[in-house]
């Protein structure tokens, strides 16, 4: 098992079949658009592969918030259908733990959709609290 930032095109074409299961709403093209889109904003993703094969992802950042102080936010993370409930998803969180501490991070936070029960009791057994719900409006275009 090797863990590792993506760090070139060819790896973001390798981890775009596993992060689309979890952002359909793009193809190939415009998912690695948006992520080098991101990138100059501290956007990273992380892929954990096993057997040459893209495993898990997941994309972060780090920022620091009045609330959490310095902090590593994962925006998207994801493991492929054909490798859950393996080692992939245990390993990535592993990592991003030990990442953030290294970045000097005190918090590691992540949002998950209401309907991904499945995620949530992953994110139990990993050590999350369960410490707030998020609230969002989706349109301000009136």
């Amino acid at each position: 098992m090797n863990i590792r930032i993506a760090s070139s095109d060819q790896d973001l074409l390798s981890l775009a079949p596993v992060l689309l299961q979890l952002r359909p709403q793009y193809n190939t093209a415009s998912l690695i658009s948006q992520i080098k889109k991101q990138q100059p904003d501290g956007y990273q993703v992380a892929i954990v592969e096993m057997d040459n094969t893209v495993a898990c992802v997941a994309g972060f950042v780090m920022n620091e918030k009045l609330v959490w102080g310095k902090c590593l936010y994962v925006d998207d993370l994801v493991t492929s259908e054909t490798m859950r409930s393996q080692v992939a998803g245990k390993a990535m969180i592993d990592w991003l733990k030990h990442y953030a501490r290294e970045q000097g991070c005190r918090e590691l936070h992540l949002d998950s959709g209401m309907h991904r029960i499945d995620a949530h009791r992953f994110y139990d057994r990993e050590g999350f609290d369960r410490s707030s719900l998020h609230f969002s409006i989706t349109d301000l275009s009136e």
